[in-house]
């Protein structure tokens, strides 16, 4: 099969050297995503920081920036990247000049081009066309702000929302102190259609580098001058600081943000506080550099290392530090706690136990493990583990069980203590036995009844709420079973035999909804929805959502990678689980044309991932689906999906093919431009593919250096791996790499070949059942 050229989208010309980048964070666009698919912010932050700075295009949808508006409306100070729905975008700043008439940011929004933005990883900086220029930065827990005034524009203006967010606010309280300090609160809440949940309290201290000459204060629509105090009424509570115009053109703050308390705030303000602008600025940058460098890339398009180290720095944004610098964080009993490490938050479980946990576990084992630690004291305090976790409270959105495969990644790759381990272990075991009996505020895996019983989950319908395992019970059976077999060697790992026999067993319970009188393109045999008593729940068409949550039993039919051989079993054999492939990727097409496969055969749109029978790679489920060829006889094929992949990744704003959500789509990037990917999580192992760079350097936080070398690669043709080596040469024979040997590995060479190759045949890693 001779080599095909990939266009559009991946430039075939080496246009960035054969050497590693000085600065990978210039090559890094944070507009990217930064519209109603990848749902990205465009604003300054920190690694796996508390404060997300970004301008506010919008209100109440998505990430509050859409790169097609013209309209700043100001720059909050909490934003989550690639969320599906609205939510964050709390405490919003916004400069404007002259006299202060309006509390409505439709009034005193700005007009502005993005030929007069500059974006970079820490900062963000844009000049509106009324003159003003805004400059945004940050430390971990604080949002930096320079604003720099036309001269003759009248009063220079700061006014700071706390009443109204990117999403539902429940209340709000701000206080002028003093005569350089603003301080309040923002009650948030709310998530992806819920109504009435009061989520989390942020605070804030602003402190400005400059005397207020006045100031006010408003409730919804009510402006007070010389008022200190105001609450939210209805929608709004705010407060506005002129500066004397004569007293200079430039007015900076330092914003510290807090889950505590406001003396929490403080203390974040005054403890990170840089010395200046520009040092904040600097130390953003560094703090950049060094994380990219971490896995950098050498080779390639300046396309290709554009849309790498733009994904790479997308990956790296979340989970959230949530905890002051004292360590005290707010429990999901609605507490303050004191922990012995970081405590983190925001945990999209649904979506990054499949991708970017592997990532950061990867790049950061010390803060993985931190991670790890924050979940089970969401279990000590709150009695549940979580399912996405939005600040100090469970917001039950997505289906099945993420935190177990989560968890038990980081367990087999060794990043756990004893102590912590056998803790989680019971919190866990919890979790997939039993159901909350009240679940106003976790609803765990509430298919667990039938689950357990009958090794499916019943399907019910649950009026009034979009979410619950027992309406999307096809896709839950097939999670639970996942999450379950993991959870078994984890049990075996700490001498647990009898439940480690007991959760091995439900390994297969994906077979229980195979029913092999289904027949769809060509193809016999699908999982189906059941009801409790066994029999079929509403129509079995696998192109068809039904109870499948967010796609169709042809998408989910490869979430058994626990155990393909047995999937593969049901499906007729390796050649015909290969035929099955072939026809969900449209081989033939992504062979002669990879860009027209991805753009014409597979789902494209973010959120088309309904009634369809193909490839999906906007949305998680079948994330791993590319990598599942390598249980068939032709293993080479992998290398041919994700190099048609790349050509939906671009380095512009609408570059992303779906949501990110927390960086779950940008890590999926990630490992296939690298050429590793753990199919089956809570596995820790790693099935190689053709990389994309000709050097992959992987620097793990104190740990030893990792580098994959492919001579030639180029992600503008297809290329197959033909041979592998690890250390000085030693030959590998089988398809993948446990993460402890991947750590051990020095260097991997890797050679290529523009024809399929043998390579990788019958040596995929075994299944996670053990058989």
């Amino acid at each position: 099969m001779a080599a095909a050229s990939l266009t559009p989208g991946v430039a075939s010309a080496k246009e960035a050297g054969p050497g590693f980048a000085a600065d990978p964070t210039s090559l890094v666009d944070t507009s990217i995503g930064n519209n109603g698919d990848g749902t990205t912010f465009p604003g300054a932050t920190t690694p796996f920081g508390m404060v997300q700075l970004s301008p506010d295009t919008q209100l109440n949808k998505y990430a509050s920036y859409d790169y097609a508006q013209d309209t700043i409306l100001g720059f909050s100070h909490t934003h989550l990247s690639g969320v599906g729905c609205q939510t964050m975008g709390n405490i919003r700043f916004m400069p404007t000049t002259g006299a202060v008439t309006s509390s409505d940011p439709a009034q005193y929004g700005a007009k502005f081009s993005h030929d007069n933005e500059t974006r970079s990883p820490g900062y963000y900086g844009v000049k509106f066309d009324n003159g003003i220029k805004a400059e945004l930065s940050a430390t971990k827990r604080t949002g930096q702000h320079r604003y720099t005034f036309p001269s003759g524009s009248g009063a220079e203006n700061v006014l700071i929302e706390a009443g109204e967010s990117n999403g539902s606010t429940y209340a709000g309280d701000i206080k002028v102190v003093g005569d350089n300090t603003v301080e309040g609160w923002v009650q948030g809440g709310n998530f992806c259609g819920e109504t009435g949940k009061e989520r989390y309290r942020v605070y804030f201290s602003a402190k400005f580098d400059r005397t207020f000459s006045k100031f006010g204060t408003w409730s919804d629509g009510t402006l007070t001058p010389n008022q200190r105090e105001a609450s939210r009424g209805d929608k709004r509570a705010g407060a506005w600081l002129s500066f004397d115009p004569a007293k200079g053109d430039k007015v900076g703050s330092s914003v510290g943000l807090s889950y505590t308390s406001v003396d929490g705030a403080r203390l974040n303000r005054g403890a990170e506080q840089p010395s200046s602008f520009d040092r904040a600025r600097s130390g953003a940058h560094d703090a950049w550099k060094g994380e990219l460098n971490r896995m950098r890339v050498a080779g390639g398009s300046k396309a290709d290392q554009r849309t790498y180290y733009s994904a790479l720095y997308r990956s790296l944004l979340h989970p959230s530090i949530g905890s002051d610098v004292d360590n005290r964080y707010r429990g999901f009993d609605d507490k303050v706690h004191r922990g012995d490490s970081p405590y983190y938050q925001m945990f999209s479980l649904w979506d990054t136990y499949r991708s970017q946990n592997q990532l950061v576990a990867l790049l950061h084992p010390d803060k993985a493990a931190d991670m790890a630690k924050s979940l089970l004291r969401v279990y000590k305090d709150g009695g549940w583990l979580p399912r996405w976790g939005l600040g100090n409270s469970e917001t039950n959105v997505m289906s099945g069980d993420p935190v177990t495969p989560f968890i038990v990644d980081l367990y087999n790759r060794g990043l756990l203590d004893d102590h912590t381990s056998r803790e989680l272990f019971d919190a866990l075991w919890k979790n997939v036995n039993e159901v909350p009996a009240d679940q106003s505020t976790f609803r765990g895996r509430d298919g667990n009844p039938t689950y357990v019983k009958n090794g499916f989950v019943g399907y019910q319908d649950l009026p009034g709420y979009k979410y619950g395992d027992s309406r999307q019970a096809g896709s839950a059976t097939l999670e639970y079973a996942l999450g379950d077999c993991a959870l078994s060697t984890m049990a075996e790992g700490l001498g647990h035999k009898d439940k480690a026999a007991t959760l091995a067993s439900r390994c297969g319970n994906f077979a229980k909804l195979w029913d092999s009188k289904v027949t769809s393109q060509g193809f016999t045999g699908f999982p189906v929805t059941k009801n409790a008593d066994g029999s079929v729940a509403g129509d079995s068409d696998p192109t068809q959502s039904g109870a499948f949550h967010e796609g169709t039993a042809w998408q989910y039919q490869w979430l058994a990678q626990q155990d393909p051989q047995a999937l593969y079993g049901l499906m007729g054999g390796k050649k015909a689980a290969e035929q099955r492939l072939d026809k969900f990727f449209d081989m033939p097409t992504v062979l002669s044309d990879p860009a027209k496969a991805a753009k014409d055969s597979w789902v494209t749109g973010a959120y088309d991932y309904h009634n369809n029978f193909a490839f999906n790679p906007n949305n998680e489920p079948d994330f791993h689906a590319p990598w599942m060829y390598a249980w068939t006889d032709t293993p080479w094929k992998t290398s041919s999906v994700l190099r048609a992949m790349r050509t939906l990744f671009t380095d512009d704003p609408y570059g992303m093919p779906g949501n990110d959500d927390l960086g779950a789509t940008s890590s999926l990037l990630v490992f296939a431009m690298a050429g590793v990917f753990e199919v089956q999580p809570g596995s820790a192992k790693y099935v190689l593919s053709a990389p994309m760079f000709d050097k992959v350097e992987i620097r793990p936080a104190h740990g030893r250096g990792i580098s994959i070398e492919a001579p030639g690669a180029d992600a503008s043709k297809l290329q197959y791996v033909s041979s592998v080596t690890t250390g000085k040469g030693t030959p590998l024979r089988q398809s993948w790499l446990s993460h402890k040997d991947l750590l051990g590995a020095g260097t991997i060479g890797i050679k290529l070949s523009d024809k399929p190759t043998s390579w990788g045949a019958n040596a995929a890693p075994p299944s996670v059942a053990g058989k």
